[in-house]
């Protein structure tokens, strides 16, 4: 299973910013102490003509060169930086490639990922590129006829993907999420479960079995996209759902399972995860990452603690 990462995920933020950017490296490492032969492969940039498939040439100018108005600057949620561009087109870079990773051996993994806010002309919730959407367009260049399926399981409802493929029938969006939380204004998807406010293990599970695998037999994808999401957890500051750490391993369990019952290759993404223990987001990260290749036959094993890589503060 080829996982891939740079560590020019990690960007500096100030230090009392929600996003935990730490978690990129603190995963990485976690993986490598629990999986001591993980394949990890170096992500490299997405191409320009790749980004232009999706988003507009002025909206990446205003990324580059911090000219995002001030009100667009707010609801992207991140600071101008002068890499910021660049770490963004590192992970959907990684998203491209775990894709066609997956199409070739069956399963892959990008160590970030699942941006699923962003929009073609506008960045939301901390998302500068749709790298899922990137992704897509790019592998539909070389193969049109592919069929893809985008399995969100974030506890916010991916907006950008569903809108940047809601007249693409090559493209099948699912989401599962809180109703009544971020984004306030919804997208519709494919096939959309929205769930209540701080919804349990039990309803969770029950409402994932009964729109998941229905959802991904009617598409019959040729590859799945899963934004797995550690913002589930009940102690993440902005998830308001109420899962354990066990909750999430089962959930992960049955998404992989459910892929495996279609034969279809899968790509895991991170997503979202904002956990009062920043440690623990990472942990959960890489908890997906490893029940997916479990569930493939590619590993075993617990995630454990690890020792952060040390970011670059450049």
């Amino acid at each position: 299973m080829r996982c891939f990462y740079d560590p020019g995920y990690y960007l500096p933020l100030p230090p009392d910013h929600p996003f935990p950017m730490d978690k990129f490296p603190r995963a990485a490492a976690m993986l490598r102490e629990t999986w001591p032969d993980i394949r990890l492969e170096p992500a490299r940039p997405a191409a320009m003509e790749d980004l232009l498939r999706v988003h507009t040439r002025d909206y990446l100018d205003s990324i580059k060169d911090g000219t995002l108005a001030p009100r667009a600057r707010q609801r992207l949620g991140l600071p101008h930086h002068p890499r910021l561009l660049h770490r963004s087109r590192l992970e959907t870079g990684g998203t491209l490639q775990a894709a066609r990773a997956a199409l070739a051996d069956g399963i892959a993994a990008n160590l970030a990922g699942g941006t699923h806010h962003a929009f073609p002309a506008a960045g939301l919730g901390y998302c500068v590129l749709n790298d899922v959407a990137v992704a897509a367009c790019a592998l539909h260049s070389y193969d049109p006829g592919l069929r893809l399926a985008i399995v969100d399981t974030d506890a916010h409802q991916g907006n950008g993907t569903h809108a940047i493929f809601a007249e693409d029938s090559r493209v099948a969006t699912y989401s599962i999420h809180v109703g009544r939380n971020y984004p306030a204004k919804k997208e519709p998807g494919d096939c959309d479960a929205p769930l209540p406010r701080y919804t349990g293990p039990d309803e969770y599970l029950a409402a994932l079995d009964a729109t998941l695998p229905s959802f991904l037999h009617s598409v019959e994808p040729d590859l799945v996209f899963w934004i797995s999401g550690a913002d589930v957890h009940e102690a993440d500051r902005f998830g308001q759902l109420r899962l354990d750490t066990p909750s999430i391993h089962e959930r992960d369990l049955r998404v992989c399972r459910a892929c495996r019952e279609v034969a279809a290759p899968l790509v895991v993404l991170y997503g979202g995860g904002y956990n009062r223990d920043r440690v623990h987001t990472a942990r959960l990260h890489a908890q997906s990452v490893l029940v997916a290749a479990e569930v493939s036959g590619k590993t075993g094993g617990r995630v454990t603690t690890g020792s952060p890589e040390t970011p670059n503060p450049s």
